[in-house]
């Protein structure tokens, strides 16, 4: 029997042909890393990239899916060197041999770092991770939120320290994957879930040490973005002390670890209360000078206007011994004690001049020590004559 495709009577279909070289190829050839350097990158308004990896005698057509292009941090640059993962195949539409590329990892830092720089670069123009907008946290915080994985040793290790410095604190936890694929749009929920929430008076935000993809959704554009809007202030704790990632740049505060991180947030209790007292013991000792401050001031004032009290009253008492020996030589009284009389009619009216004396009309004289009954005899021009009294 003659294998299909022997003579012209036999020939199979171009799809056929190509369907049995894509199942031969990639039977032959399991996953595998290839390494060259990019040529003529193109990414596809559908979300792929196309790309050749080449050397000095050969290259090789590639695709990265959309669905794989999330899983690299950064497109290569043209001519980079890189070390590729994927699935030797053949496009049947096209009939030609391509790689399908799952992973793309460049010599040393390599797309990691590019990656890193971009988002940064946008953060910086944008000003999300000037030191100007950072928050001051909260002093004496009540309620700690905790986003992180909750099986992880990043949330117990946060939950001790704040239990051992602080047993009045309380810890909400909201769940969140922290690395693979999902975690990116995890974090961004749970702290969409803070904002909306809003009855933590700070949020912790990280995860334990890991490999730099274990670390990578926290260097996601997204997630920064949300740490960069959340209306509570944040402490960005990913890793350990070396491992710098995009949320701790554009967090309020950034913690070397998950245990600085509920170090920085809660003070110790102990420590609070002695500087209770001791703030108790200066303010009742300051309360206490100011007492005898204003008793003195008191005093003082006190002394003052009681003297001009006294010396208002003497001056006053002068004057009134002025105007009384003043009008007490204007008084009547006075001018009768000096041997003088004043003449009145019957109805009291003084008689101050000598028309008002009609001879035969009577009138009281007026002395020092009584009144006398008298009345007009006569009445004379050539000055003052006592009258004859009855």
């Amino acid at each position: 029997m003659r294998a299909p495709g022997e003579t012209a009577d036999s020939a199979i279909a171009v799809a056929e042909l190509t369907e049995t070289a894509k199942a031969v190829i990639e039977g032959a050839f399991p996953r595998l890393w290839v390494k060259g350097e990019v040529s003529n990158l193109t990414k596809h308004r559908n979300g792929h990239w196309y790309f050749s990896l080449k050397d000095a005698s050969a290259q090789l057509p590639c695709v990265v899916w959309s669905r794989d292009v999330r899983r690299i941090p950064s497109a290569p640059d043209e001519g980079m060197a890189v070390t590729a993962r994927g699935q030797l195949t053949v496009y049947p539409a096209q009939g030609k041999m391509q790689f399908m590329v799952d992973a793309i990892e460049a010599e040393g830092e390599g797309l990691w770092k590019k990656a890193f720089d971009e988002t940064k670069a946008r953060l910086d123009k944008e000003g999300l991770t000037a030191p100007s907008r950072k928050r001051a946290l909260p002093r004496f915080p009540s309620t700690v939120a905790v986003i992180t994985s909750p099986d992880g040793a990043a949330l117990r290790d946060i939950v001790a320290v704040i239990r051992r410095r602080h047993p009045g604190v309380s810890v909400v936890v909201i769940p969140a994957a922290v690395q693979g694929e999902t975690a990116p749009d995890s974090l961004i929920a749970a702290l969409d879930r803070l904002a909306r929430w809003r009855g933590a008076d700070l949020v912790i935000i990280g995860r334990g040490g890991g490999s730099r993809e274990d670390l990578w959704a926290f260097n996601h554009e997204g997630v920064a973005r949300a740490i960069a809007a959340c209306p509570i202030p944040t402490i960005s704790a990913v890793g350990h002390e070396t491992d710098v990632t995009i949320a701790d740049l554009v967090a309020d505060v950034r913690a070397a670890t998950p245990s600085a991180a509920a170090e920085t947030a809660v003070p110790v209790l102990a420590e609070v209360q002695q500087a209770l007292r001791a703030l108790a013991g200066t303010l009742a000792d300051a309360l206490e000078d100011k007492v005898q401050r204003g008793a003195r001031e008191l005093r003082v004032r006190g002394d003052g206007l009681s003297l001009r009290a006294r010396r208002s009253v003497e001056r006053r008492r002068s004057r009134l011994q002025e105007l009384g020996g003043r009008l007490e030589a204007l008084s009547p009284l006075a001018v009768l004690a000096r041997g003088f009389a004043v003449a009145r009619n019957p109805e009291g009216g003084t008689l101050a001049g000598r028309d008002a004396f009609a001879p035969g009309a009577p009138f009281d004289l007026l002395l020092r020590d009584g009144r006398v009954r008298a009345s007009v005899e006569s009445v004379h021009t050539d000055g003052p004559h006592l009258g004859t009294g009855r």
